[in-house]
């Protein structure tokens, strides 16, 4: 306990003091590369959580080649000059362990769980593969065959999935979160090994990412080890700035209507452009996390209340907003119909919910069992290494800092009434909305 209260007030040089804040207990340091490591001690069972995080997803990807962020994920995964293609997998199977990546607008993650006692090999193998990745034309051309195969899959073989493409892409005028981030079909299929190749040159560099560990560690291990394997990488002296292209002020609402046949269950949707968190100022978020909570987080939410249980016009109403990004983000609306309710009636009727909402204000008592409800789940997240590692590295990735993160449960805390609906004043403004109705030709004729 001394060793802690002593730590929490100290101010040093290189490692810094352990940040404790919901009983997270964090160091922090960065190499002399500039690699941040950030580790989160939890010694209640000897597993840990190791992750990389490079700050470059597929909002950082040039014009004319979408997906090439997630096409090298999948590459990451082939051969270096020290293993063979698949070998890292294996060997973290074979330590009993599970891997896996993923690609977002904002980051690309590789992230192992395995035993404490095999950390050193984690990072052994995934510093080898920042730095030595090597991939051959034949691996090319079979991985993009295998991310071509995965968009129809997830996208061309679901009409929900295509609509929401498109809604995006109608949501942002300018920015890169208005292309997906497997990528447009027509670029993807012309991805080559020099495209590959300059993504990986230019970002997966130690000065361009963030080694999250938590678990049963100390500090001063992995700090050696990081030194060891992830000290000795040169950083990248041209890393580029993170710059791109600014959304214009948006001043016309959009409307589409996607068809497909294979609809079976037709819905309307709304999205909002809407502000994310930011660091020294999360307020707004935290008041918009709590307003899609009110509004759509469950049964006993506004919008099911009214239009599911009073009503009856609805089978599923909902909303929901996601803040941690590194630019503008949406706030969402979704009303599917009951058997019966034509699409303009159901967008009508969630119209006149939303309206009903901001006359009538917030429920102080609703609002207060919701505070109660995400303190319960923040506790219970704090289970899971993974969970905790995740909310680091997207909080750090996208420009929050631990004391932010750390901050975030008591802010949501103190949000008030007030709070919400100024943000959803400023929120529901039809000027930078789209509006979608995804139907079969059939459905709008029976209306």
């Amino acid at each position: 306990m001394l060793r802690r209260m002593v730590l929490a007030v100290a101010v040093s040089v290189g490692m810094s003091a352990p940040l404790k804040a919901a009983d997270d207990l964090v160091t922090t340091y960065e190499l002399e590369n500039g690699m941040q490591v950030v580790v989160v001690e939890d010694h209640r069972a000897p597993v840990v959580m190791h992750m990389v995080w490079y700050k470059a997803g597929s909002a950082d990807e040039q014009p004319g080649v979408s997906g090439i962020a997630h096409f090298l994920e999948h590459l990451m995964f082939k051969g270096t000059d020290t293993m063979e293609s698949g070998e890292f997998s294996s060997t973290v199977a074979a330590n009993g362990g599970r891997d896996n990546a993923f690609t977002s607008y904002d980051v690309t993650a590789y992230h192992q769980r395995v035993a404490s006692d095999r950390l050193e090999l984690m990072m052994r193998m995934e510093s080898d593969r920042m730095v030595n990745l090597r991939i051959g034309e034949e691996e090319i051309l079979t991985e993009r065959e295998v991310i071509i195969e995965e968009r129809n899959q997830r996208v061309e073989n679901n009409p929900g999935a295509l609509f929401r493409e498109q809604l995006t892409a109608a949501q942002y005028l300018n920015h890169r979160y208005g292309i997906p981030v497997i990528g447009w079909r027509h670029e993807m299929e012309a991805l080559d090994m020099d495209d590959a190749l300059s993504f990986y040159e230019t970002y997966y560099a130690p000065n361009n990412a963030i080694l999250i560990v938590a678990g049963d560690v100390e500090p001063e291990d992995v700090k050696a080890l990081a030194d060891q394997y992830y000290g000795v990488i040169p950083a990248n002296p041209d890393l580029p700035p993170r710059l791109r292209p600014s959304e214009p002020p948006q001043s016309s609402a959009r409307r589409m209507v996607f068809y497909d046949a294979r609809v079976a269950q037709p819905y309307v949707t709304r999205s909002y452009l809407a502000p994310e968190r930011n660091s020294g100022d999360q307020r707004k978020a935290a008041a918009l996390t709590l307003l899609a909570e009110l509004l759509g987080g469950g049964q006993t939410s506004v919008l099911s209340q009214k239009l599911q249980f009073e009503t009856k016009q609805s089978v599923y109403a909902g909303s929901w907003y996601r803040g941690t990004s590194l630019d503008a983000t949406t706030f969402n609306l979704i009303m599917v119909p009951a058997p019966g309710i034509g699409m303009q009636e159901a967008e009508d009727a969630m119209d006149a919910a939303v309206a009903e909402f901001m006359a009538e204000g917030v429920d102080a008592a609703h609002l207060d069992r919701l505070k109660m409800q995400l303190r319960a789940s923040q506790v219970y997240e704090r289970d899971s290494v993974e969970s905790v590692a995740n909310r680091y590295g997207r909080g750090l990735t996208s420009g929050l800092t631990i004391a932010d993160i750390q901050e975030w449960p008591e802010i949501l805390q103190s949000i008030t009434s007030e709070d919400i609906m100024a943000a959803a004043e400023e929120v529901f403004d039809l000027r930078t909305s789209v509006t979608g109705w995804l139907m079969t030709e059939e459905q709008e004729v029976s209306q």
